[in-house]
């Protein structure tokens, strides 16, 4: 069964800079501005929009972090392959 999501995320090298970046958010920080200004992937421009995508379309780390969001909420860092990414699951 093919399952559709809408997230936001925000892609860095460093754990360090994931759990950083994630402390700001919890203290106010939008989840927009920190993509914008800190994210390594084009999307940050966006505010880290990745629309909306169909299951088995990212890398299985980054989908069972998303699988297992509330609507609305932030995941910690999830390494893959690309690096660390904060993900906010927005559908």
């Amino acid at each position: 069964m093919i399952v559709y999501y809408s997230a936001r995320h925000i892609l860095l090298e460093d754990q360090q800079d994931a759990e950083d970046i994630l402390g700001y958010i919890q203290k106010g920080e939008t989840f927009e501005d920190m993509a914008q200004k800190y994210s390594e992937c084009e999307t940050g421009a966006k505010g880290g929009d990745l629309g909306t995508f169909a299951s088995g379309t990212m890398v299985p780390e980054f989908e069972k972090a998303l699988y297992h969001l509330k609507i609305g909420e932030i995941s910690k860092p999830v390494k893959t392959k690309f690096g660390y990414h904060l993900i906010k699951r927005l559908e």
